[in-house]
């Protein structure tokens, strides 16, 4: 039978196998539960033993062993194995065959000894030595991350030290002579090192290292070196060491306040690929808290030539924006004021003639108007742009406005099912603009709309639980616009797609406003099916009174009649997403076709989108633009995958981007092979290739937070 004793000596052993004992002069804590087979005591000496399946319970650890022996006349504990000890939240785990400790809580000896932290990294050792109550110390250690099995008992990588040291309050591990080994050949040796243990979540150090390898900036080892500035910031420093024609080092600050966080990210480059000598970028980003629900964010981003961040593999945007606003949103009102630069890298802009320099105030407010019910929004929006230029006419041109909108919409539904909604909108517009040539001065404009709706929604539910819904839609809508003209800038390119099928202003901007009497004509259809596919098509046109001139073709929406809208859609659970938008004539001429395709299955991961738009030389395009972009994933097998993309010009018959890469990953290492090339030219960048490979050891620091990955032996 088991028995069940409260004993003062129990509560030693099992405090001082745990590894988890309180530091030299903290108060030792409540006894420990001891369970066994059998408990003895000897007569006329003060020797305790349990036997037979020993179980000893402390504070939340747990011991398993063969055999516990107390003396206390030596005040000591002996143990038998085979030991298993589990510390309180099961992070951290010992293996052992035999142990002797001292009561005092603070030293001991385990031999034929393993220890496992954090369930993933283990050091085997001939004898583990436990010193303070804070120190383990583990002699002829042997260190890896990796499932070692009977029939494969070589790791892939595993440490070899004389000796490793465990701070349990720093949470740091100290290997003395140790050898780095892979698939047992001996690759590195340093005469002491030093890495973080699996629970540590912060740490000065270096970090997983990478090879960059690039025919324009040279054969580079990113080594990036982390470093705590206390509690709530820190800097990662990534020199760049190499050869080649650059030298760069990359900057990393973060830090976190109590009301929000602020980040900054930065380098530096040698080269002589340009005039200047120093190249680098600067984006930094943060957002704080202001009180009463608002929130203070920016983002500042400077680079020092356009090609810079293309040439070294940074993140590239074409369009660069620097702004800071103040914001606040609520249910039904939104507030906001902010400024903003902007800086173009695209090919062939002009920064000096481009409106970089922007100022908004916009206020919003949704509320029911009393008696007529419905919906009604009213907005106040301030808004200005400058440019450097200080030419006269288009090229130099500063506007402010000052715009008030208001807007009523409210739906009915007739005995028949049918739908009817009626909206109205009112806007006023309030422009000044400087060194605009012939539009120079203070212009005011009003635009009311109105529009009735008719919606006829017809569903329909098989015995099989096949939904359908069939849905036609007639709108009539009137806008017209009186007051002075104003420039053009921010309704230049517009999109016509079925979001905005029945909108009464289809121009994104407020410097344009649809005019004229005009119907808004379509249907849709959506199949639902219990098998948990979806299919759904919309199509629709815009018929015009009179064509008034305000879109341009590459827009779709020009001339009496529009071309036809037609958008489908068809998912398949997550397995398969295949989306398609079209605008075409009566000829079967299309001005513009997107599709998208998205496969996933058990082992793949599949996306290709194809781009089509129509020469529009009011939109910027002097000639057709197509591209089809690609992008795979494939598990080869279990831990191996191989990733591929690429972006094909359609129209000129040539790659413009294609990457290829292989990576592993298992429960001890991470391991990324990849290739990419570029392919376009301009004045700034030549075509470039560029290998890369990262190599990650798991086991050291908290890196494995959320990965799913892991092996066992077979049995």
């Amino acid at each position: 039978m088991r028995a069940r004793h409260h004993i003062a000596a129990a509560a030693l052993s099992a405090l001082a196998l745990a590894l988890a004992a309180p530091a030299g002069g903290q108060e030792p804590g409540p006894p420990a539960t001891l369970i066994a087979d059998q408990i003895l005591f000897d007569q006329g000496s003060e020797v305790i033993r349990a036997e037979g399946g020993v179980e000893i319970f402390y504070e939340g650890a747990r011991l398993r062993a063969a055999s516990v022996v107390y003396d206390g006349a030596t005040d000591t504990v002996q143990v038998a194995g085979p030991i298993t000890l589990t510390e309180p939240e099961g992070r951290d785990v010992v293996f052992a065959e035999f142990a002797e400790l001292s009561a005092d809580l603070q030293n001991g000896v385990l031999r034929s000894a393993r220890l496992v932290l954090d369930r993933q990294l283990q050091i085997a050792a001939t004898e583990i030595e436990r010193t303070d109550g804070r120190y383990t110390q583990l002699y002829q250690g042997v260190a890896s991350s990796c499932e070692v099995c009977a029939d494969n008992p070589v790791p892939l990588w595993e440490i070899r030290a004389q000796r490793v040291i465990h701070d349990q309050v720093e949470q740091q591990l100290y290997f003395d002579n140790a050898t780095f080994r892979v698939m047992g050949v001996p690759v590195g040796w340093l005469p002491r090192m030093r890495l973080p243990d699996p629970s540590l979540e912060r740490a000065t150090g270096l970090l997983a290292p990478s090879i960059r390898v690039n025919n324009e900036t040279g054969t580079h080892l990113r080594l990036p070196y982390f470093i705590t500035l206390g509690r709530h910031a820190d800097l990662t420093v990534t020199p760049w060491l190499g050869v080649g024609p650059s030298d760069t080092i990359e900057l990393r600050y973060r830090r976190a306040y109590r009301r929000g966080d602020l980040t900054i990210d930065g380098a530096i480059s040698w080269d002589d690929m340009t005039e200047d000598d120093l190249r680098g970028y600067v984006f930094a980003e943060g957002r704080f808290d202001l009180g009463r629900e608002f929130t203070l964010d920016f983002r500042l981003r400077g680079v020092s030539d356009r090609g810079y961040l293309t040439t070294y593999g940074f993140p590239d945007p074409d369009l660069m924006e620097s702004y800071v606003r103040a914001s606040r949103a609520s249910r039904d009102e939104y507030i906001e004021v902010g400024a903003t630069a902007y800086v173009s890298l695209r090919e062939g802009d002009q920064n000096l003639t481009l409106p970089t320099r922007v100022l908004n105030a916009e206020m919003t407010r949704r509320f029911v108007p009393g008696r007529l019910g419905g919906i009604a929004t009213a907005g106040l929006e301030a808004f200005a742009y400058r440019r450097v230029s200080d030419i006269e006419g288009p090229d130099g041109r500063d506007v402010a406005r000052l715009s008030g909108s208001l807007d009523w919409r409210r739906d009915w539904v007739m005995p028949n099912g049918m739908i009817l909604a009626f909206e109205t909108a009112l806007h006023a517009d309030v422009y000044n603009t400087r060194q605009g040539a012939e539009l120079n001065g203070t212009q005011t404009r009003l635009a009311p709309f109105a529009g009735i709706e008719l919606r006829y929604p017809l569903a329909r539910e098989t015995a099989g639980g096949v939904r359908h819904l069939l849905e036609p839609v007639v709108q009539l809508a009137w806008s017209d616009v009186s007051g002075g003209a104003v420039p053009v800038e921010d309704s230049l390119i517009v999109e016509f797609d079925e979001a905005n099928l029945f909108a009464l202003d289809r121009f994104p901007g407020e410097d344009l406003r649809e005019t004229g009497l005009r119907a808004n004509v379509g249907v849709s259809y959506t199949r639902t099916d219990p098998l948990g596919w979806s299919l759904g098509v919309a199509a629709g046109l815009v018929l015009r009174e009179r064509d008034a001139g305000q879109f341009t073709p590459g827009s779709g929406l020009d001339g009496i009649q529009s071309d036809f809208l037609v958008a489908t859609h068809f998912t398949d659970g997550d397995r398969w997403r295949i989306i398609n938008r079209a605008l075409f004539d009566e000829g079967l001429s299309f001005t513009s076709n997107e599709l998208s395709l998205a496969w996933m299955g058990e082992r793949h991961a599949l996306e290709t989108t194809y781009t089509f738009l129509e020469a529009d030389t009011e939109e910027g395009r002097d000639i057709d633009t197509a591209e089809w972009a690609f992008d795979a994933e494939y598990q080869l097998n279990e831990g191996w995958m191989a990733a591929a993309d690429w972006r094909y010009d359609v129209v000129e018959d040539s790659m413009t981007r294609a990457g290829l890469a292989v990576s592993y990953t298992n429960e001890c290492v991470d391991m990324e092979f990849s290739v990419s090339r570029r392919f376009t030219t301009s004045t700034t960048l030549d075509p470039a290739t560029e290998f890369g490979l990262t190599v990650s050891l798991n086991g050291f620091g908290a890196q494995r937070s959320g990965r799913s990955h892991a092996r066992s032996c077979l049995r």
